[in-house]
């Protein structure tokens, strides 16, 4: 059964949601039927890091609020990610257009490892504060995976996979996406957020059941 996930990695809650519903996935004895496939959403696609512009001065001014209360803001969403066993550290976390880094994880999904980069990439931005829109960290990202350098670079060089992110968007536009992360379970049911892992885990089991009857 699959369970498609639109996302983007400029956005703690799709981090959050994606340890969530592993932890669920832990919990079913059917896990090891169950696949993932992550789908590009930019919510920001527009968005330009051309002044060294921090987490907070982002933030502040794309929601029209003040510096502190765009801290206090990354307080809160800290506090939750500790709870799912992430520390996330906005302090030094760098704003960036995404496009490129949705383009690494289609070329990953191309070689087996799409999960793993998504991964790594969040890890990347939201944990060790790298430049997610920068060519030469995603190269290094990715060959730290094991994929080819020489691979990677030219895929960045080039825009292998634009169309795939785009479709990705395009595809979320026809669902009615407006926000992620989001969630949809063999085609038939979705959630919206960084759900509890129960939650996640009542979806899953429902609709792995009717998919599994549906075969038999």
């Amino acid at each position: 059964m699959k369970i498609e996930i639109w996302s983007d990695v400029m956005c703690p809650f799709c981090y959050i949601g994606k340890r969530h519903l592993e932890k669920a996935i832990e919990t079913v004895p059917h896990r090891e039927e169950i696949e993932i496939e992550w789908k590009s959403y930019q919510l920001n696609p527009e968005y330009q890091n051309t002044t060294n512009e921090s987490l907070y001065a982002y933030l502040a001014r794309a929601k029209g609020m003040t510096i502190e209360q765009a801290k206090q803001l990354t307080g809160n969403v800290v506090e939750m990610a500790s709870k799912a066993g992430l520390e996330l550290d906005f302090e030094n976390s760098v704003p960036a257009n995404s496009f490129d880094a949705h383009r690494l994880l289609h070329f990953a999904k191309a070689k087996g490892l799409q999960t793993e980069a998504e991964e790594a990439l969040f890890h990347a931005h939201f944990i060790e504060g790298r430049d997610i829109a920068n060519k030469e960290t995603l190269s290094a990202i990715g060959h730290s995976l094991g994929l080819v350098k020489t691979e990677i670079d030219r895929v960045l060089a080039a825009d292998d996979f634009a169309e795939a992110v785009q479709y990705d968007g395009y595809e979320a536009k026809q669902i009615g996406i407006r926000g992620v992360p989001y969630f949809v379970f063999d085609r038939k049911y979705a959630l919206s957020g960084a759900q509890p892992i129960e939650t996640f885990k009542a979806a899953i089991i429902q609709s792995f059941t009717e998919w599994k009857e549906a075969r038999a």
